[in-house]
């Protein structure tokens, strides 16, 4: 009896000894494999925007296809030096307004050109060379040049406008060593927000004229990733934000958008923008006249206007009106350097 009675509790416990186990073992696989999948996702989600990110940093560029020799005729110096900054290296064309003679500058008028995202100084939609030919028509020695995220030879990312206006402080810092007593910095796009950013940094720069324009910032950029891919704006947005500076070094918050579009600057400024223009809106470049009080400021406004194809789509009044703001400009800093009022 006692020996039958000890082995059943023996016999009772042993099959349920090694259910236990089973159970608990299924729901940490559950768990684990619950745990690892949702990793994973996460993992995904942050690599897509990561790469989302670097496409934003380093956009394609196609490269450059000509010079403007070839394309226009106009005899030009290959021209090469660092940013203001310091962290980047600029390479562009210095095309001076004397032809077939010297190299040395003839005029002390010069137009610095400032493309735009995604394409380098040749700019083809404009189409830049034929603007750079008319501006060396009118005696105006011209700077073309690549920022950093055109550049082949000194690749850098895009900033939005951070590192780039250190680029473009540069150029109008080199046409001045070149003899330049006057210098109007013509941007495109982002090229144009970009003038803007720079401006708040300088007081040699004369007056600018800007092109659809688009004025960087978290929002703008993420409108603008939109318009290539449909993401929701939570958590893309965030995401992007954190992880750009990776690419980039910058915080795009630190760009001074807002205190770009709320500045009166003490230069001529001529706004171009379209109505049509899907990238930047024309509110915006009405937005920024409205706060200018220099009297030469000018807004042109052009109803079904397309960004960046404006001069393409009118291009006697757009170079009619370009030039006149110019020549005011000129005869203003004339009259200065003579003790007059303008």
């Amino acid at each position: 009896m006692s020996s039958s009675t000890l082995r059943t509790p023996l016999q009772l416990e042993a099959p349920l000894a090694a259910v236990v186990p089973r159970r608990d073992t299924r729901r940490n696989a559950l768990a684990a494999a619950v745990s690892a999948t949702t990793a994973l996702v996460l993992l995904l989600v942050v690599a897509f925007h990561g790469y989302i990110a670097w496409m934003v940093a380093y956009p394609y560029v196609a490269p450059v296809t000509s010079n403007p020799m070839e394309a226009k005729g106009l005899a030009y110096e290959d021209v090469t030096f660092p940013s203001l900054s310091g962290r980047t290296t600029v390479s562009g064309w210095y095309i001076p307004a004397a032809p077939g003679r010297s190299l040395k500058s003839e005029s002390d008028r010069t137009i610095v050109l400032s493309h735009g995202y995604g394409t380098n100084r040749e700019e083809t939609w404009v189409p830049m060379y034929d603007l750079a030919s008319l501006l060396h028509k009118l005696n105006y020695n011209v700077l073309m040049f690549d920022y950093g995220y055109a550049s082949k030879q000194y690749r850098a990312p895009a900033t939005g406008g951070w590192e780039e206006s250190q680029q473009l402080l540069a150029a109008v810092d080199y046409v001045r060593t070149q003899g330049s007593k006057e210098v109007v910095v013509w941007g495109f796009s982002m090229g144009a927000g970009t003038a803007l950013q720079a401006a708040l940094q300088t007081d040699r720069i004369d007056a600018m004229i800007l092109d659809s324009t688009f004025v960087p910032s978290p929002d703008t950029l993420f409108e603008n990733v939109r318009n290539i891919l449909d993401l929701p704006r939570f958590p893309s947005l965030p995401l992007i934000e954190k992880l750009l500076p990776l690419w980039t070094g910058v915080d795009f918050n630190k760009i001074p958008a807002e205190k770009v579009m709320n500045t009166s600057y003490s230069i001529p400024i001529y706004m171009i923008h379209g109505t049509m223009d899907a990238k930047a809106s024309y509110q915006s470049a009405e937005s920024i006249y409205e706060k200018q009080a220099n009297p030469l400021s000018r807004e042109w406004i052009v109803n079904g206007g397309q960004h960046e194809l404006l001069f393409q789509q009118h291009p006697k009044e757009y170079i009619q009106r370009a030039a006149l703001f110019l020549s005011q400009v000129n005869q203003s800093i004339e009259l200065k350097e003579k003790g007059l009022s303008a």
